[in-house]
């Protein structure tokens, strides 16, 4: 039997926890927009088209803001082919996937949308055929009240009132040969610039994040962050991070490294943002939007991407998860608090269809993948501070990473309801977990409000539209609670949220 232990103080506090962790992503690519959010005739649709299946299962998902509209997609789109009419929208090939865009979802449909969902939108602007002066311009459509020639064109839309969204991505993974138009540092630094610069003078209450590298393994990386913040760091607050995790050798053990190479990768460009910042002797500090990551690999191939004679959303790359997939994303939820410092936004890819935690079938049913379960505890459970947790664990040597601890653990308190929750990974694969909790200053009257774990004994099950719950979480018994000490015994291979509740603390 292997045992650990966490020990948390309230004075010690890493940061307090943006929601903003909570995003998720939805691309004109596939069946995600088409045939996922939207979806006219679709026996759940309301009168905008929107599929009701969807929008319930997106609530209970919980992501607190969505990156749109791409995305490969971004550097080719145009988004005034996207607002007006419909009958009067151009009908245009997307060169990123080797589609038909009908553009008869757009902005205005998207904020609609975003509206009944509860969510905030992360805009993108095209930096790939179009630049500053196109994204001035649908800034100007999507955010200024009225009395200018976009926003009176908003206006004649039936958008009467702007949209006032405050999160901007400028492009998208521009260091991508992959990328329509795509740039070297210096040209995207000198363009990031430019556009930030026009787009603060239009709204100075936005907020603007810059491409990073498309991943850690690009050979530019490090080098294209520096570059480019090296031009634009003034008039940016974030800049972004792309990750997908394989399972390349389908050995569960090495799978589990991705986790600890995100962390690497968060805390490396860190360290290239703060030695930018050292060169400016400036005080600001950039934080980081992790806007793309998920679990993707089986549907990676090219031929996965290009469906011949430009189809009207084909299904594209739906890769379907199964029981060691969840795991990932729970450990990467997870890293994901332990850097709140720093990460204040970050988007799972995407979210419906599409590498999604939601599945459809057009024209039928909708339902929960395994990895949609650790995602909406996450964005459930995750208010208030992330604290520094002294986690000591057993560990094991693996190809991926040199040392992976059996224990993954974060530990999120919510002074405002008195209520702490710890979210734990056991990567150990045939034993139990015996963990042990001191929740120190965190209030010693606690009582148990949730032991949930999520487990199955066949790694490689699956979620289905016939078993659409094989995958799901379950009540965990062997959680107790004695003061601030909280015990539990967590089964191989599982993760886990133990939420703990004290009484009202005054300070």
């Amino acid at each position: 039997m292997q045992a650990a232990r966490i020990v948390v103080d309230r004075d010690f506090v890493l940061s307090d926890l943006d929601r903003r962790v909570f995003g998720a992503f939805v691309e004109h690519m596939g069946r995600c927009v088409y045939g996922g959010i939207f979806e006219p005739g679709h026996p759940t649709a309301d009168a905008q088209g929107f599929r009701g299946d969807v929008m319930a299962l997106t609530r209970e998902l919980g992501p607190t803001i969505i990156r749109y509209p791409g995305g490969n997609f971004l550097s080719g789109y145009n988004w005034d082919d996207g607002v007006g009419p419909r009958e009067q929208r151009p009908v245009r090939r997307d060169l990123a996937w080797f589609s038909t865009e009908t553009n008869a979802f757009g902005t205005n449909e998207f904020m609609d949308w975003c509206r009944k969902a509860g969510v905030e939108p992360m805009f993108g602007v095209n930096l790939g055929t179009r630049g500053p002066e196109e994204a001035r311009r649908f800034l100007e459509y999507c955010n200024h009240a009225g009395g200018s020639a976009m926003s009176d064109l908003r206006r004649a839309h039936g958008q009467a009132d702007p949209h006032g969204i405050k999160f901007w991505c400028l492009g998208n993974e521009m260091d991508g040969p992959w990328q329509i138009c795509h740039k070297t540092a210096e040209e995207y630094g000198r363009t990031a610039l430019e556009t930030a610069k026009v787009m603060r003078w239009t709204d100075p209450t936005i907020q603007l994040a810059a491409c990073g590298s498309s991943h850690r393994n690009m050979a530019t990386y490090g080098a294209w962050e520096y570059a480019v913040l090296d031009h634009c760091f003034d008039e940016v607050d974030f800049i972004s991070l792309h990750t997908y995790f394989r399972n390349d050798a389908d050995e569960i053990r090495e799978y589990f490294g991705v986790i600890e190479l995100m962390d690497a990768f968060i805390k490396e460009v860190v360290a290239i943002c703060d030695a930018v910042a050292a060169k400016r002797r400036s005080y600001k500090r950039i934080m980081l939007s992790f806007d793309e990551w998920n679990v993707w690999y089986r549907t990676h191939q090219i031929e996965h991407m290009r469906k011949p004679g430009w189809p009207v959303a084909p299904p594209l790359i739906e890769e379907v998860y199964n029981m060691e997939d969840a795991l990932i994303v729970g450990g990467a939820l997870i890293t994901l608090l332990n850097n709140a410092d720093r990460v204040k936004a970050a988007c799972l890819a995407q979210l419906v269809n599409v590498i999604g935690p939601i599945m459809t079938e057009t024209g039928g049913a909708a339902w929960r993948q395994t990895i949609f379960h650790p995602f909406a505890q996450a964005a459930r459970f995750g208010h208030g501070r992330v604290m520094q947790a002294r986690v000591t664990s057993p560990a094991y040597a693996a190809k991926s990473f040199p040392e992976i601890p059996y224990l993954h653990t974060a530990v999120v308190d919510n002074p405002a309801d008195g209520s702490t929750a710890i979210f734990a990974l056991n990567r150990h694969l045939n034993e139990p977990l015996e963990l042990t909790a001191e929740l120190r200053g965190l209030g010693s009257d606690r009582t148990l409000v949730l032991a949930s774990e999520l487990q199955h004994p066949q790694l490689k099950t699956v979620n289905t539209r016939q078993t659409p719950d094989a995958v799901a979480p379950r009540t965990n018994p062997d959680v107790a609670v004695a003061g601030e000490r909280i015990t539990a015994r967590l089964k191989p291979a599982s993760w886990n949220v133990i939420v703990t509740r004290a009484a009202p603390r005054t300070s």
